[in-house]
């Protein structure tokens, strides 16, 4: 951890198709080894298929539907406290449910073997629009596992 000061957050740039900068983000977590334009292709043709699939004209809404369903809303994190280790139940803050959802999205996607990139992404999408699939699965987990250890939550700090 830095002890001078904090990072800077630098602002995201909106992608030039959608113009949005939920894109941009996660293209950038699809993104493997710099190749952007390879990155780029598999969101841009997922939000197409939403696009088929959900019969609208904007997926985004299907985007942002299924990211905020994914939103973890409490999470536990680990104290040390005399020795002792607690999980303890935070909440999350704003910027870091979204980073969550998209990357529980993007990885339940990647484990889905035997069909292209693109598809995975647009049916985890999809299932996450729905309430329902691997990411949403994870946060009930999450929340679950911070519910159990509410006892704890006089630690955090």
């Amino acid at each position: 951890m830095a002890r001078r000061r904090r990072a800077e957050k630098r602002e995201v740039v909106a992608d030039p198709k959608y113009n949005d900068p939920q894109v941009t983000q996660l293209i950038n977590q699809v993104m493997r080894r710099g190749k952007r334009s390879v990155a780029g292709g598999i969101v841009y043709n997922a939000l197409e298929i939403l696009k088929e699939k959900g019969n609208t004209d904007n997926p985004l809404e299907i985007l942002y539907k299924a990211i905020d369903n994914a939103k973890p809303r409490l999470e536990v994190k680990s104290r040390r406290v005399g020795g002792a280790t607690y999980q303890v139940p935070v909440e999350v803050p704003a910027n870091r449910q979204t980073t969550l959802a998209m990357r529980w999205i993007i990885t339940y996607a990647k484990e889905r073997k035997g069909i292209p990139m693109k598809r995975a992404l647009a049916l985890e999408l999809w299932d996450a629009y729905q309430g329902q699939g691997n990411a949403i699965k994870k946060r009930d987990d999450t929340h679950k596992m911070a519910q159990a250890n509410k006892a704890f939550a006089h630690y955090r700090w």
